[in-house]
């Protein structure tokens, strides 16, 4: 998982290449380089580390020019390293490449050439790439690409240039996000619309299979199987730059933790009528279409999981269809049993998740519908899907999702909502305060907002913890789960969470005096319950940090600490109850040092299985 970024044009190339990979260091930050067209010789600066680093490297010794290619890595092949750092070259030096996925016959190709007396600098895949495009090079780039393309298996998002046609930049795109940005007189490449957006707002999304060849005059896209002009359409993105940007937080992810009232709002915005109902016009041609639908799987993976582990709850209560939820990761490899009666919901906040859209495409082998829960309507899987619902949360910066995943959790209300109007399954009481929780929500989680500090203090007191657990139950469960994640993440603290009635069943073993344990409680149907699992643990010498609901001050007797949250109906709670533990992960981390927007050995997207 990486981000590449390309320009050509006539304005000079570095600032924008350090530019557009400081917006995609999210995608990956233990190297960085770029390469650039320095008076028809290519010039190439990489640095291991941070993208900081190799600014500083430039700033000693820049490269001028106005065509190059930028790459910010996240290892696969070979640690990090100046050497492993892409982009990367072939012997002469005449060809170089930033490629970002899997060259799964890399070591097949590595010996073949190894074999015609080809030395490798590197331990990456990448390298054959370079090798092999002056293995083919006959006069014609464009040839050439076409040619190496034939060898490579896996997936791949390329960017090339050669001293041999200093007029071009070729992107190749299998598998891997690639978009291309149009200007005036001047044209980009990335991984993420994010690197372009300060630049321009037209893009071509690429699909998989396309080449693209940039030059100062224009664009042309080829589908590499047919030899004939793709039909990529030019888009006009809305997002403005100062979202991508911090602005008055010291972080993104706490920019984006304070974004979740808006984007709540957003993602609601249009999707409930004047008469209360739940409408998709997204959803228009779908007319009929879940009638039939007797099995849902919900299929993700980390936190859009975790989001889906509701959804599956939600949906099922609401609608009574069976519902099932799998890691993305592990669902193709267990036959699941699909049908043309299935739907299967796959969620990704990307929309790029390799094992996410590995499932999908399965899912659709086998004959099922498939709806997509995305954040990006141009991704590889709301375009693949067959209904796609948007998520409105706008770009999430932060490698830890944060109001993705409660933009997630509402869509599936949502959703939950719409078909059991369309197969008549919700009672009006029900559907009356469903309907008027959610449009309580973005003014719930600002009052929750509000009271940060209370549980930045207990953040504060359990960063020097060997270990945490999380429990609850029912939705609380699910919430568990997803506020354990985010700890780790970002303060690399160790946590697990559990259903809270398995503890007895061999999880008590672990809690000792003063283990930090915070116990979720906003289900009322089993409040009691869950108290008592509290009580369990704290005759252990557990400290424990309750989240309850408004009222529940009887907590107060079983706890050591609290965290009210407002009164919603319970299937809602998760949206308000998760916040804080947002926040508790957040400020644990803070406390620590940590890089909270760049966690260690992880990545934001991602795009390789």
């Amino acid at each position: 998982m990486c981000g590449i970024v390309g320009y050509i044009g006539k304005r000079d190339v570095q600032p924008i290449l350090l530019n557009g990979l400081s917006k995609l260091e999210y995608r990956g930050y233990d190297s960085a380089g770029i390469a650039v067209l320095v008076q028809d010789q290519v010039k190439i600066s990489k640095a291991e580390g941070r993208l900081a680093n190799l600014s500083v490297q430039l700033d000693k010794q820049p490269l001028k020019g106005s065509m190059g290619i930028g790459h910010t890595r996240w290892a696969t092949h070979g640690r990090p390293s100046d050497v492993n750092s892409h982009p990367h070259s072939d012997m002469s030096g005449k060809f170089t490449v930033v490629h970002n996925g899997i060259v799964e016959n890399y070591m097949e190709l590595k010996i073949e050439l190894e074999q015609k007396g080809i030395t490798f600098a590197s331990e990456t895949d990448t390298e054959v790439i370079a090798h092999l495009l002056a293995e083919h090079y006959e006069g014609d780039l464009f040839t050439a690409m076409l040619a190496v393309i034939q060898r490579l298996q896996g997936s791949y998002s390329l960017g090339v240039m050669t001293e041999y046609e200093p007029d071009k930049l070729v992107a190749v795109r299998q598998s891997s996000p690639l978009v291309i940005g149009v200007g005036q007189g001047e044209y980009f490449m990335a991984s993420d619309i994010s690197a372009l957006i300060e630049h321009t707002r037209e893009v071509y999304i690429l699909e998989d299979g396309d080449l693209a060849i940039l030059t100062q005059e224009g664009v042309s896209i080829t589908k590499v199987e047919t030899g004939e002009p793709a039909t990529c359409k030019l888009l006009h993105i809305d997002w403005s730059a100062d979202q991508v940007e911090k602005g008055p937080f010291e972080h993104f992810m706490l920019k984006e933790i304070h974004e979740q009232p808006l984007t709540l709002r957003n993602t609601m915005l249009g999707r409930i009528n004047d008469q209360n109902d739940v409408i998709f016009p997204e959803l228009a041609h779908a007319s009929g279409a879940f009638q039939h639908v007797d099995k849902i799987f919900i299929v993700a993976c980390g936190t859009a999981y975790h989001a889906g582990l509701v959804g599956s709850t939600v949906l099922e209560k609401l609608t009574r269809i069976p519902v099932q939820y799998d890691i993305a990761s592990e669902f193709r490899y267990r036959d699941p049993i699909i049908t043309e009666r299935t739907l299967v919901i796959v969620v990704s906040q990307s929309g790029e998740t390799a094992d996410t859209l590995a499932a999908m495409q399965e899912s659709r082998r086998q004959g099922a519908k498939v709806l997509a829960i995305t954040n990006v309507p141009t991704s590889s899987v709301a375009r693949d899907a067959d209904y796609v619902i948007a998520t409105k949360a706008g770009p999430e910066i932060a490698v830890a999702s944060t109001k993705a995943y409660t933009a997630q959790l509402l869509a599936f209300y949502l959703f939950s909502i719409y078909l059991a109007q369309e197969r008549q399954t919700l009672t009006t009481e029900l559907h009356t305060k469903l309907i008027q929780g959610l449009k309580a929500l973005p003014v719930q989680v600002e009052k929750v907002l509000e009271n940060a500090n209370e549980v930045k203090l207990y953040a504060e007191s359990i960063k020097d913890a060997d270990s945490l657990f999380f429990i609850g139950r029912g939705l609380d469960y699910a919430v568990a789960l997803e506020g354990s994640l985010k700890l780790k993440e970002i303060s690399y603290i160790h946590s697990e969470a559990y259903a809270a009635g398995e503890l007895k069943h061999g999880t008590l073993a672990l809690i000792e005096k003063d283990t930090p344990v915070i116990a979720l409680a906003t289900h009322m149907d089993l409040y009691e319950k869950t108290v008592s699992n509290i009580k369990e643990v704290k005759a252990r010498g557990a400290h424990v940090m309750g989240i309850t609901v408004e009222g529940n001050v009887g907590l107060l007797n079983s706890v050591d600490e609290i965290c009210f949250i407002p009164p919603s109906h319970h299937l809602l709670a998760p949206i308000l109850a998760v916040v804080p533990l947002q926040l508790i992960s957040y400020y644990a981390s803070l406390a620590l040092e940590n890089d909270i927007d760049k966690p260690r050995n992880l990545a934001k997207s991602v795009t390789v299985e």
